[in-house]
């Protein structure tokens, strides 16, 4: 199975807030920035008014008149006037939107394709299609022409589809029981699919014949065939992937959910199968230099590998990275399946790996005592961790050694060394960390602990724990040496003045940021005033609440206020590390984001063969979308899938009481996330005390007018399983004890 390193901070760049008067430093403005400007202004603007304010000349006028005609056709900015422009409140009259799910009535629900605005995306009630027309399923787009109903509601038609195939339902099937009265045409219905998206509220009809010899409570893939007459629309069941209970059947769900490609095209097999060992010449020979990798005890391939040796008061470094691009070159068929996955993806029982087999766990997987092609990247730091000099380099190396996290941890923390490795290695490197940990403190980055989940398989499939995943010492000497080497990646590209696609990350926007200031004032931590936030401000609010009692709870509110990080060929910085540039150049086996930096990095200025096209170099705006869509769809499948096991985990102890704390509220209901699971669920509003609940959305409470019971975010409960359903992976909970009402004051009594 691929391995999977740790990876930099979700809340991942650095965007300064769009300010009311921007600076005059003659730059071109990114599209956030002018958007808010067009926004706070009053009136309409020109661009002599956006030119004068952001000190922009002659040069710039072409960038900004394509910048503003691609704000208007994506709806952003609308035309007002002459060449002068107000920002949108509305969507686009016509605009493309993805089908995620049904209503009760069995309508389906979309949302934007691209969506930039503040806060959620608008809900989009698509009306129903044609008669005789196949009806929308999740996951298709269409081109739609919107009408606004109400904030954040709009009804959609179809004026275009844009799939090729039939939209896809993926759900549980149930067979209807057969009634030996009933006549053929009253024997029509012969199961329903209950869709395992959770948003989607509305269950399909199969018809007689069209079952393809499904069973009940078994997971299937169905495509939907023409309505006729009113109720429940009806679905071909095409695809069958086994019984809930299959372990194997949870990540397929994920899989066929989201259309994530798990079948390389026999072409791309046939490229990886031909590979070879690179060849010497024109490499530099490290096979000398005892480079090491560590990954998890159950990695079948090592794409990275590090080693350190004392340097005056400082430190040399290298970071040797598999050459994947000597073996997936520009417009091949292997380069064409990487493109289309964007990335790996990664579940408890299985991997579905951007490269064929022959390549991520073979040429390119940097087994030790076999010569292998890296890219290189000698880094001389001080004392104190900063960076004070790099080169690349393309070379040959040999690996001394495969050692475990565990294994390196045992070494540091004085045992036993197995492997033959050079004596103070280890403990070089782990010094080597400790200065880069320094640099890092003093930048301020945001380090957010929240505990990630681990599903435990036996190996019949069967769930055996889930617990959360153990960080040692040697998963952070390997997360900053690989910062390191993405930070020079970044600035070497940068100082040659070559393509590079950015690993970026906004700072919370405006209404976020908001949104935190209050749930964290709550919570009695005060931040700095809005315009002035920075990732050293959270990591101080971080280190208080680590003191406390609620330290998960505070790292929860901080992660759902980040931006998403995303690649893109436009520097903002990455704010979650506080570096002003930054790139991925560390697993071009898993992301193609990091195979482009490569082939920027190889180019340098000429032109071999495995180096980037000028054609790519103009469509890395278009490539850094892709690739950040296909990491949210990995994100949220691998999520999703964590949910489903944790669900098929605690279907069997429905009734338990379970410990947990208030992770959300919400008008109907409260999210409660357990302590040793890290599930989360629903207690809704119906199964509280009875009473008139009303919730402040400023304090974060849900209050009982008549009892005067209080729930409040953060706040420790026990909790009563209800309900688990492992096909969604949504879990609903009843409060076993209400929390005490707070005590009534006699009257006249003044408050404490």
């Amino acid at each position: 199975m691929e391995g999977r390193k740790p990876s930099d901070p979700q809340p991942p760049p650095e965007t300064p807030p769009g300010p009311a008067s921007p600076p005059r430093d003659g730059g071109l403005p990114d599209r956030e920035t002018l958007r808010r400007f067009v926004t706070e202004a009053t009136g309409r603007v020109g661009k002599r008014e956006i030119a004068r304010a952001f000190g922009l000349g002659p040069a710039h006028k072409a960038a900004l008149r394509d910048m503003l005609r691609e704000l208007a056709m994506d709806g952003t900015l609308v035309p007002a006037g002459a060449r002068r422009f107000r920002a949108s409140a509305a969507m686009p009259e016509a605009t493309v939107v993805q089908v995620t799910g049904t209503d009760p009535d069995g309508d389906p629900i979309a949302r934007p394709v691209l969506w930039e605005g503040d806060g959620p995306a608008p809900v989009i009630f698509m009306h129903p299609e044609q008669k005789g027309r196949p009806a929308l399923a999740p996951g298709e787009r269409v081109v739609a022409r919107l009408k606004r109903v109400g904030p954040g509601r709009y009804e959609g038609r179809t004026l275009r589809r844009l799939t090729d195939a039939p939209g896809r339902i993926v759900g549980l099937f149930r067979a209807t029981p057969a009634d030996p009265a009933a006549t053929p045409r009253g024997a029509r219905e012969a199961g329903r699919i209950v869709p395992a998206d959770r948003r989607a509220k509305a269950e399909w009809v199969v018809p007689a014949g069209e079952t393809l010899g499904a069973e009940t409570d078994e997971i299937v893939v169905a495509e939907p065939l023409p309505m006729a007459g009113h109720g429940l629309k009806p679905a071909r069941i095409v695809e069958r992937l086994g019984p809930m209970g299959d372990a194997r059947s949870v990540s397929l769900l994920a899989i066929h959910t989201h259309g994530i490609p798990d079948q390389f095209a026999a072409d791309a097999l046939a490229e990886a199968a031909r590979a070879r060992g690179v060849p010497v010449d024109g490499r530099e020979d490290l096979r000398a230099v005892p480079l090491i990798t560590i990954d998890g005890a159950d990695a079948r391939d090592f794409d990275d590998a590090v080693y350190a040796e004392p340097d005056g008061t400082g430190f040399r470094l290298i970071v040797a990275i598999a050459d994947v691009a000597h073996y997936v070159r520009p417009g091949s068929a292997l380069d064409r399946e990487a493109r289309r996955r964007g990335n790996s993806v990664y579940f408890p029982d299985r991997v579905v790996p951007m490269l064929p087999e022959a390549l991520s766990n073979g040429w390119c997987s940097l087994r030790p005592g076999e010569d292998r092609g890296c890219l290189f990247a000698e880094i001389h730091i001080d004392a104190d961790g900063r960076k004070l000099r790099h080169r690349f380099g393309r070379g040959i190396m040999r690996s001394a050694a495969r050692l475990t996290y565990d294994a390196v941890q045992a070494i540091a923390d004085g045992g036993a060394q197995d492997s033959p490795l050079p004596e103070g290695l280890v403990a070089t490197l782990f010094a080597a960390w400790r200065a880069l940990s320094t640099a890092r403190a003093q930048r301020g980055t945001l380090e957010l602990d929240v505990p990630e989940r681990v599903v435990r398989l036996d190996e019949t499939g069967r769930i055996t724990a889930i617990e959360p995943r153990i960080r040692h010492d040697s998963h952070r000497l390997i997360e900053e040496f690989m910062v390191l080497a993405n930070v020079a990646a970044a600035e070497e590209l940068e100082r040659r003045r070559l393509p590079c696609l950015y690993r970026i990350h906004a700072a919370p926007s405006p209404e976020r940021a908001a949104s935190m200031r209050d749930t964290l004032e709550a919570m009695g931590f005060a931040l700095p005033p809005a315009g002035t936030l920075h990732a050293r401000d959270l990591a101080g609010v971080l280190a208080r609440a680590a003191e406390g009692d609620a330290p998960t709870l505070v790292s929860e509110t901080i992660l759902r206020a980040q931006s998403q990080a995303e690649y893109s060929p436009d520097n903002i910085g990455h704010f979650g590390l506080a570096l002003p540039s930054y790139a991925h150049f560390t697993s071009p086996i898993r992301r193609y984001a990091d195979l482009m930096v490569h082939r920027a990095l190889i180019g340098l200025g000429t032109t071999p063969p495995d180096a980037m096209p000028a054609a790519d170099a103009a469509k890395l705006e278009e490539i850094g979308q892709q690739v950040s869509t296909a990491e949210r769809r990995a994100i949220l499948a691998e999520r999703e899938t964590t949910e489903r096991y944790v669900a098929a985990w605690l279907a069997d102890r429905v009734g338990a009481e379970l410990t947990g704390h208030v992770s959300g509220v919400t008008r109907f209901g409260v999210f409660v996330t357990l302590t040793r699971t890290g599930a989360g669920g629903l207690v809704p509003v119906s199964t509280l005390p009875d009473d008139v609940w009303t919730h402040d959305d400023k304090t974060h409470t849900l209050r009982g007018r008549d009892s005067g019971l209080v729930l409040r975010l953060g706040q420790p409960v026990t909790v009563r399983l209800a309900e688990a359903t492992p096909v969604t992976g949504g879990l609903l909970f009843t409060l076993t004890d209400p929390p005490p009402a707070p005590a009534r004051r006699a009257r006249g009594q003044r408050p404490r």
